[in-house]
C-alpha cells in the first residue's frame, strides 16, 4: 500500500531533478507512479497533467515579467495542440476506455515518448550544436529572430497537433520534445525564448488535457496533493542549489533512465487482466444454489 510519505519522496525526487536540469518533470512522474506504486496508467496520465500544469505555472510567470515569451508561437501552438488533445481525449473515452488494449495503447505510447525524451536530453548538447550551424551570428532584433511567415506558421501548428495527440496519450512530451522542435523550426530565436514559449504553451496543453482527463475521473487529487506537497519544494531547492551540482552528469543519468524505462514500456506493456473472476463468482453462486436444492 503506497502511503503519502512514499509519494512526497516521489515528488521530492522529480522536483529535484526539475529544479536541477530544467527537465524531467511529467517524464519521470508518469513511469514512477505506473512501474513503482502500481497506479493504473491512466490515472497516472490524468494526474501527471494537472502535476505539470500546476508545477509549471509558476516558471511561466517567471518568464512572462522577463519578457521571455513569443506569444505568436504560443498562441499557433495551441491552436492546433488545444483541439487535438479534445479530439484524442474524445476517441479514449469512447472508443478504447473499454477496450482490453487500453492500457496496453497507452503505456506503448508512453513508452515511445519517454524514448523519445531519453535521447533527445542525452544528445541534447548535440543536438544544438548542429542547429547552430544555422545561427546567425549577429546579433537579431526580435522581430527579425521570429519571422512567423505562413508557412512556419504551418508547421508550428502542425507541430501542435502532434503535441495535443501524445501529450495527452502519455503526459510526456510538453517540455524537452517541444523545446527540440522549436529550436529546429527557429533556429535564429534565443533559447531563452524558445524555453519560455514552451514552458507557457506546456502550461496551457497540460492543463486542458488534464482537466479533459479530469472529466472522465482519471485524476486521484489525494495523490496530486501529496505528490506536490514534496515537489514544489524541491523545484524550488533545485533551482537554488543548480550552478553547484554537476548537472551534466545529472542529466545523462536522466535521460539514460527515460531512455530504458521507455524501452521496457514498449516491449513490455501494461496490460488489462481478464475479467475472469465475476464469472466464476457467478459458477460458484449457481453451484451452491443447486447443492442447496
Amino acid at each position: 500500500m503506497v502511503g503519502p510519505v512514499e509519494l512526497i519522496l516521489a515528488g521530492v525526487l522529480v522536483g529535484f531533478c526539475v529544479g536541477i536540469t530544467g527537465v524531467g518533470g511529467g517524464s519521470l512522474m508518469t513511469p514512477i507512479l505506473i512501474s513503482l506504486f502500481r497506479i493504473e496508467p491512466h490515472i497516472a496520465i490524468g494526474t501527471d497533467l494537472l502535476y505539470a500544469a500546476i508545477s509549471k505555472f509558476c516558471g511561466s510567470l517567471v518568464h512572462a515579467r522577463k519578457l521571455n515569451i513569443v506569444w505568436p508561437i504560443v498562441i499557433w501552438l495551441a491552436l492546433g495542440s488545444v483541439p487535438a488533445s479534445f479530439i484524442t481525449h474524445w476517441v479514449l473515452d469512447h472508443y478504447l476506455s473499454q477496450s482490453t488494449h487500453y492500457k496496453a495503447v497507452l503505456t506503448t505510447v508512453l513508452g515511445f515518448m519517454l524514448t523519445l525524451t531519453g535521447f533527445s536530453i542525452i544528445f541534447r548538447g548535440r543536438i544544438e550544436q548542429f542547429f547552430n550551424k544555422f545561427r546567425n551570428r549577429e546579433q537579431l532584433n526580435p522581430e527579425q529572430a521570429q519571422d512567423f511567415t505562413g508557412k512556419r506558421r504551418f508547421y508550428v501548428l502542425i507541430m501542435g497537433i502532434v503535441l495535443g495527440v501524445f501529450v495527452t496519450l502519455s503526459s510526456v512530451g510538453a517540455g524537452a520534445f517541444g523545446i527540440m522542435a522549436l529550436i529546429i523550426m527557429f533556429p535564429n530565436l534565443p533559447m531563452i525564448r524558445i524555453i519560455g514559449s514552451d514552458v507557457v504553451h506546456a502550461v496551457l496543453l497540460t492543463s486542458v488535457a488534464g482537466l479533459a482527463h479530469m472529466s472522465s475521473g482519471n485524476v486521484d487529487f489525494t495523490l496530486l496533493g501529496w505528490l506536490l506537497a514534496g515537489s514544489i519544494p524541491a523545484i524550488v531547492i533545485g533551482t537554488l542549489i543548480s550552478s553547484r551540482m554537476p548537472e551534466k552528469l545529472i542529466r545523462r543519468i536522466l535521460g539514460i533512465t527515460l531512455l530504458a524505462l521507455g524501452l521496457n514500456f514498449i516491449l513490455h506493456p501494461v496490460k488489462s487482466k481478464p475479467a475472469e473472476k465475476p464469472q466464476t463468482a457467478v459458477a460458484v453462486s449457481h453451484l451452491s444454489e443447486s447443492h442447496a436444492s
